[in-house]
């Protein structure tokens, strides 16, 4: 019986020098993905990295990763040769195999969210076209105003606020088009005025396999929603 105590205790030992081991390494990981990210997207502060799943060292000479979730602040993307401030991005991952010098990874599956502020979007558009929130329509349906000033033959400078759905196309563009153009029976005022509220923005510099799933108007800005499989996630 007092052998069998010590092997017990041992195993006890050995097994709480094993998870402890574990966690540090997860915790070392964690830290050094952050700061890559932090350096590569050129943030203020380092991102929230969690890789899940026990245990972790397994995980790595095994070179996949059941989950790796990101939650990180500030990345800038550009559009239409402009840059874009992307806020709230959070990203979940799914069975991340990693190349054979663990530099890369490919995630079979991710999920995820982000949000465009409305000064961030105004600054993607035409100069002189700001977008802001509109409210709610009779159907309950979130909406974006946009505000722009068109100059008109003969008429002169003319400044109209439409309401205008946000829709995603293409899988990484997203885009704005008013329900209705109103003012005064003025011949071509409605295409003008389109021609500067009518637009649509691609998010470049996504990684392969990521794409925009939906988009949704909220009082804080636009929440977009990301989906991929088979994502390269390089160094």
């Amino acid at each position: 019986m007092r052998a069998l105590r010590i092997l017990l205790v041992t195993a006890v030992i050995l097994g709480g020098l094993f998870v402890a081991a574990d966690r540090l390494a997860v915790h070392f990981a964690e830290k050094k993905v952050a700061e890559r990210i932090r350096g590569t997207q050129q943030l203020a502060g380092n991102p929230e990295v969690e890789i899940k799943g026990f245990p972790f060292l397994t995980q790595v000479a095994d070179r996949e990763l059941d989950e790796v979730d990101i939650d990180l602040d500030g990345m800038t993307a550009s559009a239409a040769g402009r840059s874009l401030r992307i806020s709230e991005l959070t990203a979940v991952m799914h069975r991340v195999q990693l190349s054979s010098d663990y530099s890369s990874g490919t995630a079979q599956e991710v999920t995820g969210s982000a949000r465009l502020g409305y000064k961030d979007l105004s600054r993607a558009a035409e100069d002189g076209v700001s977008v802001a929130y509109g409210g709610k329509d009779d159907a309950g349906k979130p909406q974006v105003k946009v505000t722009a000033s068109v100059n008109v033959p003969v008429v002169g400078t003319v400044k109209r606020s439409v309401v205008s759905r946000v829709s995603v196309t293409g899988g990484d563009t997203v885009r704005l088009r008013a329900d209705a153009v109103p003012g005064e029976n003025i011949p071509g005022l409605e295409r003008l005025v389109r021609s500067r509220i009518d637009f649509g923005r691609q998010i470049a510099g996504l990684p392969q396999g990521v794409r925009l799933d939906k988009v949704v108007a909220t009082p804080k800005g636009i929440d977009i929603t990301v989906t991929g499989t088979k994502v390269r996630l390089g160094g």
